[in-house]
């Protein structure tokens, strides 16, 4: 089969298209033919080699969430068909033609259900979700910052947050087309991030306050500049640093204002099948019935992966980015 793997770690140049054996589902295994993954800026912490909870061992196949259909079942798998469509999350090797994942963990998907569409939903719309739900917890009128608002995560924050009963969601990205998008998307108002001092203008847009709950997904001096713009109690759930920088945090500056930072990593809640199954259903019903709307962005062939990089790394994309392993280059 055809699949991307880097070798070493560094630019995206070093992703690499080539021919790889194919995978054989074990005992308890399903083999997913993949038409589509999706891609999350963990691939560029991975690729690039930059700290991650988890190793990335050359040569590695990045892609964690994939859509498809059952190729094939390994020994004592039942109650599922060969030809059915799934979503599913193998943490990594979704950047190919077929990848194997337990059976209990692959999630069956509505008939006529876009495989594309699909991509995006537990990369980003999951994160989004449980972020919310879970990590923040979210109450209704509370008010809410969401950094990279046009991107994949942010795209799903914004419309979930609102539906959640989320009082005022403000939508911090670095161009006037990324906030234009997020205000589209149901945003009450943007900042620019980029800009100094604009931690003001999101006290001055609460009344003074500051915001409840930041999701922080920049780093370096931006996640500083969060901070300064949270209320009392507020809580900041850290899904990762996009600029590579790191933010160093002094303790005391947490105890006046009572502020909270949260780690959140979604592949750890991906072990919990009851949580994930429940979530990812509800996630489904927002999508079917309009309530939410997948952004998908950027759509190319798997042999394009180092473009899809490019793009994404250098944020020149809304919403999410999306490969195809059987499209033509």
């Amino acid at each position: 089969m055809k699949a991307v793997r880097f070798h070493e770690t560094g630019g995206p140049e070093v992703l690499v298209y080539e021919d790889v054996n194919d995978p054989t589902p074990g005992a308890g295994e399903v083999l997913i033919k993949v038409d589509a993954v999706g891609l999350n800026f963990a691939d560029i912490i991975r690729r690039r080699g930059d700290a991650y909870p988890e190793a990335s061992p050359t040569p590695f196949i990045l892609g964690a969430e994939v859509a498809g259909t059952i190729a094939a079942l390994g020994e004592g798998v039942t109650g599922i068909q060969v030809g059915q469509p799934v979503l599913a999350a193998p943490g990594a090797g979704g950047y190919a033609q077929y990848v194997v994942v337990p059976a209990t963990t692959m999630i069956p998907l509505p008939e006529g259900f876009d495989s594309v569409a699909a991509a995006a939903l537990l990369g980003h719309g999951l994160t989004a979700i449980v972020a919310l739900k879970q990590a923040a917890k979210i109450q209704p009128g509370e008010t809410i910052l969401i950094e990279g608002a046009a991107g994949g995560v942010g795209s799903f924050a914004i419309q979930i947050a609102k539906l959640y009963g989320a009082g005022k969601v403000i939508a911090a990205a670095s161009t006037p087309e990324k906030r234009a998008k997020a205000e589209s998307l149901g945003a009450d108002a943007s900042v620019d991030y980029t800009k100094p001092g604009w931690s003001d203008e999101v006290k001055w847009l609460t009344d003074g306050k500051g915001v409840d709950i930041v999701i922080e997904t920049t780093g370096g001096d931006v996640l500083g500049q969060a901070l300064d713009a949270m209320a009392p109690f507020g809580r900041m759930i850290f899904l990762g640093q996009s600029s590579g920088e790191t933010a160093l945090i002094d303790p005391w500056r947490l105890t006046s204002m009572n502020h909270s930072v949260v780690g959140f990593y979604i592949t750890a809640y991906l072990n919990d099948v009851q949580l994930l199954m429940a979530t990812v259903g509800e996630l489904i019903s927002f999508v079917t019935s309009g309530q939410v709307k997948i952004q998908v962005g950027t759509v190319l062939p798997l042999s394009k992966a180092s473009e899809a990089h490019r793009l994404l790394e250098g944020r020149k994309t809304f919403g999410k980015v999306v490969l195809q392993p059987w499209i033509d280059v």
